[in-house]
Order: structure tokens, then sequence, then C-alpha cells
């Protein structure tokens, strides 16, 4: 994509109805005619190449809906977890977008842009004091992605919060030229106790994304404003504790997860660089440095 292409599509989102479309995108997704859901698993088949031998179900006749397609499971083996205690499995399939350590209070974007700690949680400054200068992940999930998101290691859900906010596009272009993305979008943000230490994953929401799921919290659609919602995980009934490589949520839609550690594991990432493909399951850090 172009610089002039880029920059007039991040300046398109700006005055398009993001949520109207947004809305559109959650219905047809979920039609169940069998013509026009089985027409649209084969277009996205064939258009953005998916590998369907790694499905667990036959393709398309297998999924009820378009969207039942998108959050495929896949199948017992396509995905092995790393098994060492301190290895950080990568929650989901995607490419990283940034990684690296917080500096202060302060996480980077991209190239001139970062975005505040404390606003990415939207918490008080107790709590995001715990990962001032810690180390965070961010990684992209594309359509053609799988988009089920793992747990990275063995631990229990403390805390969920939901943040409202806008529908920009998690893209490359954007990325690159949107000040505060991560701050500005809506997003789940889930504080969790593992097996090495508190670390924190956050579901961050993106146009078309017609809703993010978690085993904790059950579907959650967008909502522009409001005030922050602090959500009862007793009240979901579902378990607190997960292993590595649990299924804990999922995105109806592509979108971006982004993990943050205390300055305890600041060189998690280290070997992580943008632009690098990751899969669910493989190490891609370690919450303990090597000796």
């Amino acid at each position: 994509m172009s610089d002039i292409i880029a920059s007039l599509f991040v300046l398109l989102q700006k005055v398009i109805p993001k949520y109207l479309l947004t809305n559109i995108v959650y219905r047809l997704a979920r039609v169940r005619t069998a013509w026009i859901k089985n027409l649209l698993i084969r277009q996205f088949v064939h258009y953005y190449k998916v590998n369907v031998e790694e499905v667990s179900q036959p393709v398309p006749d297998g999924f009820e809906t378009f969207n039942a397609f998108f959050v495929r499971e896949l199948t017992s083996d396509a995905r092995p977890v790393a098994t060492e205690t301190s290895a950080i499995a990568s929650p989901v399939d995607g490419t990283v977008s940034a990684a690296g350590v917080i500096d202060t209070n302060s996480i980077f974007q991209a190239k001139g842009l970062s975005y505040s700690l404390a606003d990415l949680l939207a918490t008080d400054t107790e709590e995001a004091a715990a990962y001032i200068n810690g180390a965070f992940a961010t990684i992209y999930l594309a359509p053609y992605n799988y988009h089920r998101v793992h747990a990275p290691l063995d631990g229990e859900l403390v805390t969920a919060r939901y943040v409202p906010g806008d529908l920009f596009s998690v893209n490359a272009a954007t990325v690159k030229r949107l000040p505060r993305l991560f701050v500005r979008n809506e997003r789940l943000v889930c504080h969790l106790q593992t097996s090495t230490g508190p670390m924190v994953l956050i579901f961050v929401g993106a146009m078309n994304v017609g809703s993010i799921s978690t085993t904790w919290t059950g579907e959650t659609r967008p909502r522009k404003s409001g005030v922050v919602e602090q959500i009862d995980i007793l009240e979901a009934g579902a378990e607190p504790g997960f292993s590595k490589g649990d299924g804990i949520g999922w995105f109806n839609m592509g979108s971006t997860v982004i993990l943050l550690h205390p300055p305890s594991a600041t060189d998690a990432y280290r070997d992580l660089v943008p632009g690098q493909t990751v899969r669910m399951g493989q190490a891609i850090g370690q919450t303990v440095s090597p000796s």
C-alpha cells in the first residue's frame, strides 16, 4: 500500500460510519442460508489461501455460518504448545507489530508514535505502575489468520475490564499513522496471575470486529461510549483457571492482542522483531531471563 493510499485510508476511517459497517458485517457473517454462507466461506478460503487441512470440521458444510468458520477450531495436532514452564506461548497466529521494553509509562506503537500504559489499561495509577519498565508484545491478526486466542502460560483470570472505544482498523497502515490507536479503540483487558507471575492480555477491537468473546465474559458487542465496565467473572460461572494453550477467547473478525509483563520479565520478548510471523503455541519469549 503506497503512502498516499495508506494516508487516505486512515483519513477515510475518520468519517465513515464504522459502527454501522461493523453491525452490517456482524449480521452478514451470521446468515444461515446455506448457499450464502457457503459462498462466503468458499470465496474467503480461495482469496486468503486458508489451509483447510488443519480445520477440525469439513469446509464449508461443517459450519452453520461464515462467522462459525471464521472462529474455526483446528485439529488437535495443528499447533504444538511450548512446554517449558517459563516459555511464553504465542496466544495467537499473527504478525508482530511491536515488542520490547515499556519505557517507563510509554509503549511503542510505531516510529514516532507511542501511547500511555495507564491509558491502555484504563485503570488506577497503582495498578498500572506494576508494569512500568516491564515488557510488551503487540500481535496483529489479519483476516486470514486463525482467530482463537489461547493462554500463553498456566494461570488464572484475576479481573476483566471492558473499555468502550472506537473501531479503527488495526492493520499496519493505520498503526503507523494514527496516534494512540490502541487506547482509542475498544478493548477487553484481562489481568492474569500466571505460573511465573502477573501479566495482562488485552483483546483490542477494530473495524468489522462484530464482537469479542471469552470463556468468562461471553460475547461483548462494541460500545463507542460509556463507562469502563468491571466484569463479574464469578457471575459468568466459568472456572478462572487455565493451562498453557487452553482456548480462552476469540475475535469475531480480525484484530490485535497485546501482552504486558512486569519489570521482572523486562527481556521477555527481546528476540521478537516487527513483521515476524508467529503461530499459536510457539515460544515467543521467556518470563525468566536466561542466566
